[in-house]
């Protein structure tokens, strides 16, 4: 095991921090951290509007959702190719950069025009995180392109014009090379680009949504997690998986049908990263209340707030848990075990399958199990969830709590 810890820490860890730091990988996390608040304001919303089963008068917020959280895939098109330029120490162009990241993107979702050319029709739910695949793709397709024509100019060093006007014409070409790529199969070809795109990365999803890829891609956020690293390096794959998954659940309800998506982050919040990813908050109730050495009664009595709130950083690196033998073991299990028991249930269909955008992650949990589909069985699963895991942890706990007993006494 230390072996392995040690190959972890020297050889993959830095492999996999390179990655994370990676100008294109890093453009598209930046790209989803700039959204969030919007994200937030939709959920908020989605939060509110339980409250109209009850007052039925209170006014339809709902716009206000669809015009955050329904538009995420507009705003990460604009955001990607500008980031990209920006680690790329491309200034001068990312604003020009995102502007036709829009263009393209407008132009892809294959727009209806009126006879007479005075209205244009879209479908809106394109918009929304069901084309977050496409649009991540058009904006690194156009971050690329831009980046590649910025190492050519018209004009020489020496040149006396004004800086954007240099960039004016520099971009020129690159932006006319992507607007009739998409104008030739939108508008000549009639091709349906959009669904195209969807369609490679469907299978991406379908995996995803399985039991397996369900509990295999939770485990790995969790065992990259174990090591320091933050998952954020899978989240270009798995935040556009969690949206368009959300997104399909609620558009099924809105129809009368089930919710059939079972991997979001929706359910992530609600029973499996209950104090955290890794489902750290029985192991912090332990630390507080059951610990004999004075080492882990602090870090429990410091890291029980926020904990409560699943900020589990304090936890993993004060323990710590990370890079740490006898605690890193049961977190990997509940990374396994957790996630298993909850697809398990929702799928057979006896606690229902979260249907509305509700990413508020900072809520306790009970609550935010609660609102993630206003199902009291709901609850019942997380107090099963909280017993499976304080199992899972307990043995470890206490051998760790020996250690450090022992440290002291000596």
């Amino acid at each position: 095991m230390n072996t392995f810890i040690k190959w972890m820490n020297e050889k993959f860890s830095p492999k996999m921090n390179k990655i994370t730091r990676n100008p294109w990988v890093s453009a598209i996390q930046d790209a989803i951290m700039a959204v969030l608040p919007l994200i937030l304001v939709g959920s908020l919303i989605t939060m509110i509007s339980i409250l109209n089963e009850y007052f039925p008068k209170m006014p339809d917020l709902s716009p206000i959702s669809s015009f955050s959280f329904g538009l995420i895939s507009v705003f990460i098109v604009f955001l990607t190719p500008y980031f990209i330029m920006e680690k790329k120490k491309k200034n001068d162009r990312k604003i020009i950069a995102g502007l036709t990241g829009l263009a393209l993107f407008f132009i892809l979702v294959m727009p209806v025009f009126s006879e007479d050319g005075t209205s244009i029709t879209f479908t809106f739910e394109r918009f929304g995180g069901n084309g977050m695949f496409v649009s991540l793709f058009v904006g690194l397709i156009v971050g690329a392109v831009m980046y590649l024509f910025s190492k050519f100019s018209f004009f020489k060093d020496s040149s006396s014009l004004p800086d954007f006007i240099i960039v004016w014409f520099d971009t020129i070409i690159p932006i006319a090379i992507l607007l009739l790529f998409g104008w030739l199969f939108a508008f000549q070809l009639q091709y349906d680009l959009y669904n195209f795109i969807l369609s490679l990365f469907q299978p991406l999803s379908l995996i995803g949504q399985s039991f397996a890829g369900f509990v295999m891609i939770t485990f790995l956020c969790v065992f990259l997690y174990s090591f320091g690293i933050s998952p954020w390096a899978l989240y270009p794959i798995v935040f556009p998986m969690w949206m368009a998954g959300i997104e399909a659940n609620s558009l099924n309800v809105s129809q009368g049908l089930a919710p059939q998506n079972i991997h979001t982050f929706e359910t992530l919040m609600g029973w499996v990263w209950i104090g955290g990813m890794g489902t750290t908050l029985p192991l912090v109730i332990m630390m507080l209340f059951l610990a004999k050495s004075n080492h882990l009664k602090a870090i429990g009595k410091v890291t029980i707030a926020p904990s409560i709130f699943n900020i589990n950083e304090p936890v993993i690196f004060g323990s710590p848990v990370a890079f740490n033998p006898i605690l890193m073991v049961p977190m990997w299990l509940n990374g396994l075990i957790i996630p298993a028991i909850t697809y398990f249930v929702l799928n057979i269909g006896m606690v229902k399958i979260p249907a509305e955008i509700l990413q508020l992650w900072y809520f306790p949990a009970g609550i935010s199990t609660y609102l993630v589909n206003s199902d009291f069985k709901g609850l019942i699963l997380l107090a099963i969830i909280l017993v499976v895991s304080w199992i899972i942890w307990f043995p470890f706990f206490k051998v760790y709590d020996m250690q450090q007993l022992k440290k002291e006494q000596q």
